[in-house]
This record gives structure tokens, sequence and C-alpha cells, in this order.
């Protein structure tokens, strides 16, 4: 994409609208990947879904939230501090964001309301996460919620 000679130089990604975006695969991949603790998957899951969202959008905004939530994890399990506290605070403040309308669709995808995954996120930020320890090779989970609408934050 930046570099001249890239296949996608200076082609613009074809936008996608957040009904789809909510039900295609990379998202729930991404659900999924996040549930179990595989975050920084989770990540390159969503940011494709991000790039070609409506810029200014509110599905911009809850892709971004995701993709901080899931670095500010990863940087919580490489004992990165004040990366984990700098990207938790800022997947809280776009939760904070999606209000309106938008609140109704991140209930109805994550399960959890946008102002409860603020909650969550600052609530990283000032408790030091117990992380638990995994067999080597697996995936270190750092939240005690999951997310997707059929369970309900739990």
């Amino acid at each position: 994409m930046r570099d001249p000679a890239g296949h996608s130089y200076l082609v613009e990604p074809m936008p996608v609208a957040t009904d789809a975006a909510l039900g295609s695969d990379p998202f729930l991949w991404g659900l999924d990947l996040f549930n179990h603790g595989y975050y920084w998957e989770a990540h390159e899951a969503w940011e494709g879904l991000w790039q070609v969202a409506d810029r200014g959008g509110p599905s911009r905004v809850f892709f971004k939230a995701l993709i901080l939530l899931s670095a500010a994890r990863v940087k919580i399990r490489e004992g990165k501090t004040a990366a984990a506290v700098r990207h938790s605070r800022r997947a809280a403040m776009l939760f904070r964001r999606l209000n309106g309308p938008s609140e109704h669709i991140v209930e109805n995808a994550l399960g959890l309301p946008p102002a409860i995954l603020a909650d969550y996120a600052e609530a990283a930020t000032r408790l030091p996460a117990a992380l638990r320890a995994v067999p080597f090779g697996r995936p270190q989970p750092v939240f005690d919620f999951v997310l997707g609408s059929d369970c309900q934050g739990h």
C-alpha cells in the first residue's frame, strides 16, 4: 500500500457495511482468538475490518477500540505497563464514544455494552493482571470475560 511497487499502491480499500463486517469471518475469527487469549492474532484479524470501515464512522471507532484492547493485553503479558495503560485508556475512551444506535450494535456484536467494555479496559490500568501459569505454547488469557453475543459477557 505504501510502496509504489506494491500491488495495492494508491488503491483505496472498498468500504464494508457495519452489518456485513460484524457477520464476517474475520470479525468472528477475531472474537474467537480474543476469547482464547490470542490477543495479537485477534488484533490482526480486526485490523483489516478497521481499514475498510467508514472513516469517522462508529464502526471504525469500534474496531479501533477492539484493536487497542487486544494490544493492551499483549503489552500486559510482555510486562510493558506504560504501553498497556496507554492502549487500555485509549480503548476505554473509544468505547465510551459509542453511544446511541452504536451502543446497541456493540452490545449485539459483543454481548456487552460499550460502557462496560470501557470499564473493563480502565480496570486493567488500575489492577495488576493476575497472569495464570499456562503450559508452554498455550496463550495466557488476561481477561476473565468473553466477547460474543451468545456469551452475555461471562
